[in-house]
């Protein structure tokens, strides 16, 4: 077997299942996550006892086995991150000029103190760059702060550490453009940082990308997350809000309940569904709702 990072492999098959106290169980073209390119028969039919959670098992009998490139599903009872840690960048470059959200200026970053300049505060031979950066805090990856919403909310000097260093992160993978509640009833969210793989940050850099049809969270969704308490929200999306939505219940649900949001994320793909720690600390600057952040996880 062999473990490639990045890539990610599940298995298609077939199974019989005999119980010792009588009774059986057939099972079709089930899938199944696994950590490596290939799997045994006898290994995957302990993988799918565990996955189902049977109990008096007699006898497990593959077949029609076949391997599938894709991203991992976080099939339970499956060990699929890799035995060494690695570290996953989950931010966008902040670039001069650059566009985040249409309607809003780009970052301008220039000298302060140039090399060139610099020389004659030194000994010869000896130099330094200071850089100076006019932005927007919706610049690039950025966390919300409650205070981007309401009055009188935390802004992101307030924000608790606890939400947005080493958390305990999942993965929720969706191909609809809206996501309803319905699609995260299956997913232990409680304390965790909840990432939703779109997609969507293939368009980065392009006019689709602000166009207006990014995927978002509707209501529900939102106030489901906030009922499960959930430590942080993000997204790969230009907007966690459908922009046509004046209220923005997204936001108002999750920063209301004191939940961070994280938009612009990247990379998300690269994950495994479960078994990372998040981080997307802010510098923490008085008096902001909004600021850039250099998102990542570590996997193992």
């Amino acid at each position: 077997m062999t473990v490639s990072p990045g890539v990610q492999w599940r298995v298609q098959f077939d199974a019989a299942v005999t119980f010792s106290n009588g009774g059986a169980l057939q099972a079709q073209e089930f899938r199944l996550d696994i950590p490596g390119d290939d799997i045994d028969d006898g290994e995957l039919g302990e993988l799918f006892v565990r996955h189902l959670g049977l109990l008096m098992v007699g006898s497990v009998t593959i077949s029609n086995k076949s391997l599938v490139q894709e991203p991992h599903k976080g099939s339970r009872g499956t060990e699929t991150t890799a035995a060494t840690q690695r570290l996953i960048d989950l931010s966008h470059v902040i670039e001069h000029d650059m566009t985040t959200h249409s309607g809003l200026p780009g970052p301008e970053i220039s000298d302060w103190l140039s090399f060139t300049d610099s020389q004659g505060h030194y000994s010869p031979g000896t130099e330094f760059h200071l850089g100076k950066i006019s932005m927007v805090g919706n610049t690039g990856t950025y966390v919300d702060s409650p205070v981007h919403r309401f009055r009188g909310g935390q802004d992101v000097s307030q924000l608790e550490l606890g939400r947005l260093v080493d958390v305990d992160g999942i993965v929720v993978r969706v191909g609809e453009r809206v996501i309803d509640r319905k699609l995260l009833l299956a997913y232990e969210v409680t304390g965790k940082a909840v990432l939703f793989d779109t997609g969507w940050d293939k368009h980065w850099g392009t006019a689709e990308y602000t166009s207006g049809l990014h995927p978002f969270l509707t209501e529900d969704a939102a106030r489901w997350l906030v009922e499960q308490r959930s430590a942080v929200v993000g997204i790969d999306s230009m907007n966690i809000d459908d922009t046509t939505d004046g209220k923005r219940p997204a936001h108002t649900a999750l920063l209301g309940a004191g939940i961070p949001v994280v938009e612009h994320l990247t990379g998300l793909d690269a994950l495994p569904p479960h078994g990372f720690r998040f981080h997307a600390a802010p510098p923490a600057v008085k008096g902001m709702g909004t600021f850039p952040v250099r998102a990542y996880a570590l996997v193992g």
